[in-house]
């Protein structure tokens, strides 16, 4: 006759002794991954549970998948820190978990005055079955009519207010940095084209023009 199984009990928190971290579900945390040679898993705790005197503690996780682990792979306009929110849910022991992390939204990532290491961002939901994302457009810019990046330097037009990524207009990183004004090909008349590719500021010299750039931590 088979022994039967030990109830198991759930947790409203657990604590991981060898990080010396307290999970809870609704937590981001960076799961061992089944190489050494990879970056460790990113999950969401939806539930913990343990035996009845409180050991073998399993989570219960939803996986965030990295752009290179979708089906259709990682795409320039990708961030380096960017994951997808799965349908893929599974168990795994909490022994498995090497630290908690951030998972931001884009939003609030984009605000971030300095990224660290275990900070993270999802703008996507993921269907592993399909490959399908949720939402399936987003908003896009410049003249190569990509979604935002958060990695990549962008400027600003003072006319329309779309932002342009410096190679798209024949403009170097380091020339952008150094606006004071920029209007873009539509916006601009000659004598202000003249002024942005000279880098002379045509009014308010005080005033630079704004950026979309992230700072590493």
């Amino acid at each position: 006759m088979a022994k039967p199984r030990a109830p198991r009990r759930t947790l409203d928190s657990y604590t991981i002794k060898s990080i010396n971290k307290t999970i809870k579900p609704g937590d981001c945390v960076l799961m061992r991954p089944s190489e050494p040679s990879k970056p460790p898993y990113v999950a969401r705790v939806e539930k913990i549970e343990a035996d009845a005197r409180g050991g073998h503690a399993r989570v219960h996780v939803r996986w965030y998948y990295r752009p290179e682990e979708s089906i259709g792979g990682r795409r320039q306009f990708h961030g380096s820190k960017e994951v997808f929110l799965s349908d893929h849910f599974d168990v795994q022991s909490a022994d498995t978990i090497e630290g908690k992390c951030t998972v931001h939204s884009f939003k609030s990532y984009t605000k971030l005055d300095a990224v660290g290491d275990n900070d993270f961002f999802c703008r996507f939901e993921y269907n592993s079955a399909t490959g399908a994302f949720t939402p399936d457009r987003v908003a896009v810019y410049c003249k190569c009519e990509m979604p935002y990046n958060p990695d990549d330097l962008m400027v600003q037009c003072e006319g329309c207010s779309d932002w342009f990524h410096p190679a798209c207009i024949d403009m170097t990183a380091e020339e952008a940095k150094r606006l004071d004004h920029f209007f873009c090909h539509n916006c601009s008349p000659d004598e202000q084209k003249q002024l942005q590719n000279s880098h002379v500021s045509p009014r308010h010299s005080d005033t630079k023009v704004d950026t979309k750039r992230r700072r590493r931590g």
